[in-house]
Parts: C-alpha cells; sequence; structure tokens
C-alpha cells in the first residue's frame, strides 16, 4: 500500500490508531501546539472517525481507509491552520460552537467577558433580562450568557450577513432559538432599548499591525473582525454613545480591548456619558475587559 508522507508524518492504512496518535503528538508539540495530546485525539476522532471507545479498547486497530483524510487534515494543521478551523468547530464557556471563514474564532480569553459579566449579575440570574451583543459573530458570548441566564433574552447584531447566518445556526443547534434573535446592521444603529447587558468584542487590531499578527489569526480571522483602524479604537468610538443611549439605567456594557487599550476605550466611555467604569483581566493577567453603566 502507499505511504502518505505529511510533513513529517507517516500515516497509512496500516498504520495502527496509537502509532498514529503518537506520530501526532509529536508533530503539533513542535508545532507548539498548547495542547497536542488532546489535538491529535480530536483529529483521530473527528477525522478519522474514531470513535473514542474505540482508540481506548483497540489502540493496535490500523486507520485503515481514514488514514487518507487523516494525512490531509494533519498537512493542513502542520502548515499552521488552526485545528478549529479545520474541524469546523471551536468549544467556547463548554458549548460547542460551528465556525466558518466568515467569523472570528472565539479565544480563550473572550471568556472574561462572560465571568465578568456573571459576577456583576450574581443576583440578577433569575430575572428575564434583555442583552444585546454587538458583533455578535459565531454567536458565542451570546449563547455562553443564555446559557447561564435562564430567564433572558437576547439579540445578537452583526455587519456580515454571513456572519449571521452562522450565529443563527450555532442559536438554533444550541437550544436558544426560542430566546435569541439574530439581526444585521451597522452595529447598534436603528435599535431601541433599553438592554440589561451590552456585550461586545469588536476589531481593535490596529490596521498597520494585522502583518505583525500570528499566522493563525492573520490569515484565517476575517480582517472585518480584526482591524480596528489606524489606532485600533475605532469601533469604541461607534459604539460608546450607541452603549450609553441603550442600556437600562441599572444596565451594564462589557467589550473586549487589546492589551494596551484599556485606558484608552476608558476615556472614550467616559466621554460618551458612562459611569462606573472598570477593567477585567484575563487568565494571563491582562486588562481585557472594560465594563460600565450609564448615570442613573
Amino acid at each position: 500500500m502507499e505511504t502518505l508522507e505529511v510533513a513529517g508524518a507517516d500515516l497509512q492504512p496500516t498504520t495502527t490508531r496509537a502509532a498514529a496518535r503518537a506520530q501526532l503528538v509529536v508533530r503539533f508539540s513542535a508545532l507548539g501546539a498548547d495542547d497536542p495530546q488532546r489535538e491529535a485525539t480530536l483529529l483521530l476522532t473527528r477525522v478519522g472517525a474514531i470513535r473514542m471507545a474505540e482508540l481506548v479498547a483497540a489502540p493496535d486497530a490500523p486507520l485503515g481507509e481514514g488514514a487518507a483524510r487523516l494525512a490531509a487534515a494533519a498537512a493542513r494543521r502542520f502548515a499552521g491552520e488552526p485545528l478549529s478551523r479545520i474541524l469546523g468547530r471551536r468549544e467556547f464557556w463548554g458549548l460547542e460552537f460551528a465556525i466558518s471563514p466568515d467569523v472570528l474564532d472565539p479565544r480563550p480569553e473572550t471568556e472574561t467577558i462572560v465571568e465578568a459579566a456573571l459576577a456583576v449579575f450574581a443576583g440578577r440570574r433569575a430575572e428575564p433580562l434583555r442583552l444585546l451583543d454587538l458583533g455578535v459573530g459565531s454567536g458565542a458570548l451570546l449563547c455562553a450568557l443564555l446559557s447561564e441566564l435562564p430567564a433572558a433574552r437576547g439579540l445578537g447584531v452583526d455587519f456580515s450577513q454571513s456572519a449571521a447566518a452562522v450565529a443563527r445556526a450555532n442559536v438554533e443547534a444550541l437550544g436558544f432559538s426560542d430566546r435569541a434573535e439574530i439581526g444585521v446592521g451597522d452595529w447598534a444603529a436603528g435599535l431601541n432599548g433599553p438592554f440589561d447587558l451590552v456585550v461586545a468584542n469588536p476589531p481593535y487590531v490596529r490596521s498597520g499591525d494585522i502583518a505583525l499578527l500570528e499566522r493563525e489569526a492573520r490569515v484565517h480571522d476575517p480582517r472585518l473582525a480584526l482591524d480596528g483602524g489606524a489606532d485600533g479604537l475605532g469601533a469604541y468610538r461607534a459604539l460608546a454613545p450607541q452603549i450609553a443611549r441603550l442600556l437600562a439605567p441599572a444596565g451594564k456594557f462589557f467589550v473586549e480591548v487589546g492589551f494596551d487599550q484599556a485606558a484608552d476605550v476608558i476615556s472614550i466611555a467616559r466621554a460618551a456619558g458612562l459611569v462606573d467604569l472598570a477593567t477585567h483581566c484575563d487568565l494571563s493577567g491582562i486588562e481585557r475587559v472594560v465594563s460600565g453603566g450609564r448615570p442613573q
């Protein structure tokens, strides 16, 4: 049988599952993957169509006809494509989301928005809150919040019709279609409040810095979701007055910011009349989220 040589991997139909997993772990480790064993297992189960129980119970079984698919997927990963893009899936806040080239690949640091919002709304979780996710993308933030706020209803808006279609599909697949709507628009233009909770992960990379991003983001994330203009703050200038207009009297907003942008975003929010401004750090200690409310 023909051997499939793929960027250092030697996968063929007679290669055992255990041997394939070992090869992939070595290659993913060299690639700098955060969790090479997890990535190898996901490729084998999702692409190689091997159930986890089979992988554990019969590690010496051959790959068989799944070898070609596995080799092709491994080649893409070895070339630097994120595993989530290869699988078309990403886990966020314990939920699994379909993603496409039209939406940002949700990052773990964005969960800081969910954590911060839930901490502030801890005493209001049973209330029929009204949520707004501006730049909804895959729907990750909106669905994560709805999963924790059982009486809440939400609206997600995206400028991209293709992104909105992905969000709608995820809302339906995760069982939130009775509590969430997805629309297409230019941020909050034309929307009427009030909203109790407004979240956003807007584009905040300086235009000139996009070429300096890691390949996973630079090549595979949509530029529309990355490019924040010359200083990276364009979206916040557009969002701040709209958030101030839409927030309920006791409402709060939470927006993700770049690693050096918290102070500037706070200044923009303050100029729009927003108050009680604060920052929230991600697991790396970076000020990742700015929050606040409207004057009482």
